[in-house]
């Protein structure tokens, strides 16, 4: 497949450049992959779409405050986003600088923390960060809530809030799971008592989820590796749900890469591994049976993954669908529930 096939236009006023006011008050498509029925729906009525015996699984990492700035010692202005957290005081991390920091040069990040260039390798630097502190309590610290690109403002304290799942757990992503945004904690009350199970697992997301597919030949792309853990509990969720005849419904492409992965010999395995699975029409799904994300940017590895799920055409009519009747787009946008198509 080509990189074009997956273009579409969308206005820019609707990219959602805040959250709703309420979590659960966003809209919801719901498209059945099988037959292409569209519907249009709120949010909290995701109680009505699903039964007794079905199993939400939620992606718990949590969105640190992976964006710092500062300047190199030779007075240079950076910007640096954290990539991955590797150990206490270590980091991948890109760097945004009119000239490459060299190996051994030091950065001065937000007037507070220095950080030693170790290394480079493609297009991520490998950072010591000095101190007694661990990285994760100087980001909490000294960094900043990291926007996608598409979001114009300046974080605040409501984006602190609200770029965060209400069952974030695990630090590490640098990006949140946006899906899982949409719920609270009324909302998955009222999941649990209708019999409704949920079960977790963490991928950290990194910044590469924004990177653009530079490539029209797709089989050309590499995908950029996130660390996941896919719990035993969870494994054992999964397969109780099969048994009694249960749907497994993955909140977001994360939880759905995880799960695939985990699963890519056939039964799903728990522990700790890397995901660099890369969803394109044509795939054969293995765990997952209905989808609940929001919507993707044109050309992305993410808009690739739905079409393989719900259907390329189902997709395309969708996202038409939800252009014309001005549905909010991107992290802090709306949501669809999409039924996965044979």
């Amino acid at each position: 497949m080509r990189l074009d096939d997956f273009d579409y236009h969308l206005p820019a006023e609707l990219i959602a450049q805040a959250p709703a006011a309420e979590r659960s008050a966003s809209r919801l498509l719901h498209l059945d992959g099988v037959t292409g029925e569209l519907r249009d729906r709120r949010f909290a009525e995701v109680i009505e779409l699903l039964r007794p015996g079905d199993l939400l699984v939620l992606n718990d990492t949590r969105v640190i405050k992976a964006r710092l700035t500062g300047r190199k010692a030779t007075g240079g202005r950076i910007e640096v986003l954290i990539e991955r957290v590797l150990d206490q005081h270590h980091a991948q991390a890109q760097v945004r600088a009119s000239h490459a920091p060299q190996a051994g040069s030091v950065l001065l990040l937000n007037d507070a923390v220095e950080a030693q260039v170790v290394d480079r390798h493609g297009d991520l630097y490998r950072l010591r960060f000095a101190g007694d502190a661990d990285v994760f309590t100087l980001l909490d610290r000294h960094g900043s809530v990291p926007l996608p690109p598409y979001i114009a403002h300046t974080p605040d304290a409501g984006d602190e809030a609200r770029y965060q799942t209400v069952y974030a757990k695990a630090p590490g992503a640098v990006a949140a799971p946006t899906a899982g945004l949409h719920f609270d904690a009324a909302l998955l009350d009222a999941l649990r008592a209708r019999g409704v199970g949920a079960a977790y697992v963490t991928l950290h997301v990194g910044a590469g989820t924004f990177q653009p597919v530079r490539v029209q030949d797709l089989a050309a792309h590499q995908m950029h590796g996130e660390w996941y853990n896919l719990p035993q509990a969870t494994v054992d969720a999964l397969r109780a749900t099969r048994a009694a005849g249960g749907r497994v419904v993955a909140v977001g492409t994360t939880s759905l890469r995880a799960l695939e992965t985990a699963a890519a010999g056939g039964e799903p395995v728990a522990g700790d591994a890397e995901t660099k699975l890369f969803v394109l029409p044509g795939y054969r799904f293995r765990i997952v049976d209905r989808l609940i994300t929001n919507f993707h940017l044109p050309k992305s590895t993410l808009l690739m993954l739905v079409s393989a799920f719900g259907g390329i055409d189902n997709i395309r009519r969708a996202y038409q669908h939800a252009i014309a009747l001005r549905y909010r787009f991107f992290s802090y946008g709306d949501a669809m529930l999409i039924d996965r198509a044979p």
